[in-house]
């Protein structure tokens, strides 16, 4: 459920990106008052909160990895593809035979993506140094100019590496299955029903977003005990 999996680096985190949001305890305090589930769901977890890592070309190139396949998987494939350059840079991606990439487990298809990203942020066609001053919509706008990622890729990003307070991740599975148990007694919900139960998060729909994951995560943890 809780997908930072995706998204993590094993890279060291660059200045510029706090390792936890600064707005977590105020967006806390926000939600129990506005959400009757977030006044029961966020006290269940203490101090646990959203925390960033990695930087932005290493965590994008280990989303594209990670696609569509299990997580065991994609570590296994990462852990062979970040030992190929002598750095994980663009620059040092770009020199990498293609022959290589496919022999540490990437398919032709990831192949081609991870080198539309290298060229991406080796070119400057994506503004790094900007993004701090851009707002979400404008940063997605970048990110799915890459060849394979999508809006949820984007998304994903925004909230665990730029830990952006604001993003309802609508294309989420686990999102939308976690408003359904939490707010709907398990029944079927739309992408409207759950905007609807987001517009009390808001400004801090990441937050909220992160504790609902995190409480289906504790369901399926509860099921396998009990089974």
């Amino acid at each position: 459920m809780l997908p930072t999996h995706l998204l993590e680096s094993d890279a060291p985190a660059p200045p510029h990106v706090n390792t936890i949001p600064s707005y977590w305890a105020d967006a806390c305090v926000h939600l129990v008052k506005k959400d009757r589930v977030m006044k029961r769901l966020i006290p269940q977890f203490g101090d646990a909160c959203l925390q960033s890592h990695g930087d932005a070309f290493c965590t994008l190139a280990r989303s594209i990895v990670g696609q569509q396949i299990s997580v065991p998987s994609a570590q296994a494939v990462w852990n062979r593809f970040v030992a190929l350059p002598e750095r994980m840079t663009p620059s040092h991606v770009l020199k990498l035979k293609v022959a290589d990439m496919r022999a540490a487990g990437l398919s032709p298809r990831k192949v081609e993506y991870l080198v539309d990203l290298a060229l991406h942020f080796d070119s400057g066609s994506v503004h790094v140094t900007d993004w701090a001053a851009m707002e979400d919509e404008a940063i997605i706008a970048e990110l799915v100019a890459i060849r394979g990622i999508a809006r949820w890729t984007a998304e994903m990003f925004l909230i665990f590496y730029l830990m952006r307070p604001n993003v309802l991740p609508l294309d989420d599975a686990g999102l939308i299955s976690g408003i359904s148990h939490n707010y709907f007694s398990g029944e079927a919900v739309s992408r409207s029903d759950a905007r609807e139960v987001a517009a009390a998060w808001a400004p801090y729909c990441s937050v909220a977003t992160w504790y609902i994951w995190r409480s289906m995560d504790s369901v399926a943890a509860s099921t396998v005990m009990a089974a």
